[in-house]
């Protein structure tokens, strides 16, 4: 079992920036691969970004390459996702989510169903 929970959203002009976490429990953090997703309002949860066990291997939706970089610190047992340059279509409610297999390579993800989800954070970006 693995319980995340995430902080940092809140409300941030258009042009600026975020800094997420997602704490995870449990002795086993690095056993997970982690994902970031975000779910605008009335709209579907979107994959936003994923990163394998040891950081070494991330993969990015295309809305957010080069504007967003998801990295993780096993030591804490933490993954972050920094937001830069936001806009106001970034606006959602930000999930991390956790699972023992990680499901992208460097062409794509095959799989966007995560074991474990945390509660979200919301991100708002005013215009």
């Amino acid at each position: 079992q693995v319980q995340l929970v995430e902080s940092g959203g809140g409300l941030v002009q258009a042009g600026g920036s975020l800094r997420l976490s997602c704490a995870a429990s449990g002795r086993t953090f690095s056993s997970y691969a982690m994902a970031w997703f975000r779910q605008p309002p009335g709209k579907e949860r979107d994959f936003v970004a994923a990163i394998n066990w040891s950081g070494g291997s991330t993969y990015y939706a295309d809305s957010v390459k080069g504007r967003f970089t998801i990295s993780r610190n096993n030591a804490k047992n933490t993954v972050y996702l920094e937001m830069n340059s936001l806009k106001p279509e970034d606006t959602a409610v930000y999930y991390c989510a956790a699972d023992r297999n990680y499901y992208c390579s460097d062409y794509g993800c095959y799989r966007y169903e995560y074991d474990y989800w945390g509660q979200g954070t919301q991100v708002t970006v005013s215009s």
